[in-house]
């Protein structure tokens, strides 16, 4: 009798440890999911410097296979590929080839998901977070003006891809270099941090994205300029050096939402001086930068080199008619699918 009584004790003491165990992993596999969940949200507003080297090859090549893969089984977001991409790179895309992207594609039309492909890889996450928070606007659902119906009213087509345009209106010529981080000198020594693309004035410029008018107004350095912020509120347009005397599209408004492809102003030489409407500028052009914010109370700003993101929307180019006067308007309408 005491033998058996040993061994009942033995074995309820061994099922009490695993269940203790098993209660003890379901405990940690809570703290950990509740630890990358925290960790995803905390990357995102920590993220102190973003290099955006993404070329504009690899972001076409990836925004086909997402095209071609939407409302299929295996869909493939961009994103995702340049991401896994930049993992293995090491943000450094001068090592891009083509056929890494269609091995990684056809991995995924394969079933094989990307946290599969990207285990081992520390900083995926990492690159997820940036270059989401660089294109993360740029392609969904929109619809076109394809004509009109029987009773007169616009007739729209409904359509997915990309939704983002370049910021100098199509047929209108310009000429560029990637001159981020080169030095500036006037009011203090500083880097350049936007693009100049280098136009006629009067040239229309074009919102990139839906946004909405966060600032308008003379800056000394900038002249007269624009400022518009995305939807999700991550990135920051910045459009200046603008045409002195009407520098801006007729009733743009702080506050005004403003589809993608709108025309927003015109291209000009205004800034470097204190006094209004001043041509400070040598040459006539758009400065044109990009600062992704992650932490609205942080004083440290992140402006992303936008070069190979103008060649890659330079395919891609709004339209704009004359209304007379030297006033330029979006040919024909188009509604992006904002929630």
């Amino acid at each position: 009798m005491r033998m058996e009584w040993k061994w009942c004790f033995r074995r309820k003491r061994a099922v009490l440890a695993a269940l203790g165990a098993v209660l003890i992993i379901a405990i940690l596999f809570n703290i950990a999911s509740e630890m990358h969940s925290r960790h995803v949200q905390v990357s995102a507003r920590l993220l102190k410097w973003v290099d955006f080297n993404v070329t504009a090859a690899a972001m076409r090549d990836a925004l086909q296979y997402d095209i071609e893969s939407h409302g299929t089984d295996n869909e493939i977001h961009w994103i995702d590929l340049l991401a896994c991409l930049g993992a293995r790179y090491g943000g450094d895309f001068s090592h891009y080839k083509k056929a890494h992207m269609d091995s990684l594609a056809s991995q995924l039309k394969d079933g094989k998901s990307m946290d599969e492909l990207t285990a081992g890889m520390s900083y995926f996450e990492y690159y997820s977070v940036a270059y989401e928070s660089v294109l993360g606007g740029m392609v969904g659902d929109y619809s076109v003006q394809t004509g009109k119906t029987a009773s007169g009213a616009p007739a729209f087509e409904p359509k997915y891809g990309l939704k983002a345009f370049s910021p100098i209106a199509k047929g209108w010529a310009f000429s560029h270099s990637d001159d981020f981080g080169t030095s500036r000198a006037f009011g203090f020594k500083r880097r350049h941090l936007g693009h100049d693309l280098f136009g006629s004035v009067g040239t229309p410029v074009i919102n990139v994205e839906t946004c909405v008018v966060q600032v308008l107004g003379w800056n000394r350095y900038g002249g007269w300029r624009i400022g518009m912020r995305s939807l999700d509120g991550r990135r920051y347009y910045y459009y200046a050096h603008l045409r002195s005397g009407r520098p801006y599209a007729s009733g743009l408004t702080e506050g005004q939402t403003v589809y993608a492809g709108e025309v927003i102003g015109y291209l000009g030489m205004t800034g470097y001086s204190d006094k209004e409407n001043y041509n400070g500028m040598q040459r006539p052009h758009l400065h044109f930068g990009i600062q992704l914010i992650f932490d609205e109370t942080s004083r440290n700003e992140i402006w992303i080199d936008p070069y190979e993101l103008i060649r890659f929307l330079d395919s891609h180019r709004s339209a704009a008619v004359s209304v007379g006067d030297g006033e330029f308007q979006r040919e024909g309408l188009f509604y992006d699918s904002i929630e």
